[in-house]
């Protein structure tokens, strides 16, 4: 980890843009028009019906991963099965999926209760079971990168960073990208306060220079829970979430986050 971090000048992200999907709902329901899940976006259409299921389609737009798509729409058995049932039209790199490619969806719909309490139940379990621990997203979301991996300099005392920094300002929500257990949480030298998650692919992940740490040692925590808060802690210049993949909790193990997060379907 650096003596000092400066970052370079951030890139400037464009405006969000506002996608709708059409869900085409089962026998004896009508065609319903959703738009894409989003806290920053208004005017969500309520369903006139539900149903047992329902196809939808979906079209693609800058920033898009599979992850984000299958958690806003609730997609049954996640990306993982968005991405086989749309293999065709995404290519062989679940990580790279085009603007445009227009994807089907299979939603998971609410069970009528003409359906048997055990009927029920078993849907709910089954749903469940196909979606727990495949989630995977971004720790801070769309933020931009300041500092890539690797970048050289004698700003570090490595001779190279060590992560990736995502530019936010003090008291952004860090979300874990993935369900795990903590190794550790609190001040880390350099690095301020972090957060250490061992993930169950046997990989760690490190979350630095945090104003607030929320979480402690030996805690499991899932896909997308707050750990902490941005901040400016450490050797630093500026706030910003550092962000760093290793193969053991220690420094010096780290790996590409970038290729990393895209080998679990997002694009950072």
């Amino acid at each position: 980890m650096p003596a000092r971090n400066r970052h370079r000048r951030p890139r400037i992200l464009g405006g969000r843009r506002l996608t709708r999907l059409t869900v085409a709902a089962g026998a004896g329901s009508a065609a319903l028009v959703l738009p894409l899940v989003a806290a920053t976006h208004a005017g969500a259409a309520t369903p006139e019906k539900s149903t047992t299921s329902a196809t939808a389609t979906y079209k693609v737009v800058k920033g898009d991963t599979l992850v984000k798509i299958a958690t806003a729409q609730h997609v049954t058995g996640g990306w993982k099965r968005l991405y086989q049932d749309n293999k065709a039209a995404i290519g062989s790199d679940p990580g790279l999926i085009r603007p445009g490619t227009v994807l089907t969806l299979h939603v998971a719909q609410a069970v009528p209760q003409a359906k048997s309490t055990a009927s029920t139940a078993a849907s709910a379990t089954a749903a469940k079971s196909a979606t727990a621990g495949t989630g995977w997203m971004k720790p801070v979301g769309d933020a931009a990168i300041g500092t890539g991996y690797k970048a050289s300099g004698s700003l570090w005392s490595s001779g190279s960073h060590t992560g990736v920094d995502f530019l936010v300002g003090s008291g952004t929500p860090v979300h874990v990208v993935a369900a795990g257990t903590v190794v550790s949480a609190g001040w880390d030298g350099a690095y301020g306060n972090d957060v250490i998650v061992h993930h169950a692919d046997g990989r760690y992940t490190l979350y630095g220079h945090l104003s607030k740490t929320l979480v402690s040692a030996g805690q499991t925590v899932t896909e997308g829970q707050e750990i902490g808060v941005s901040g400016a802690t450490g050797n630093v210049t500026g706030p910003h979430l550092h962000f760093e993949v290793r193969t053991t909790p220690s420094y010096g193990s780290d790996i590409d986050p970038v290729a990393y997060m895209r080998g679990h379907g997002v694009v950072i």
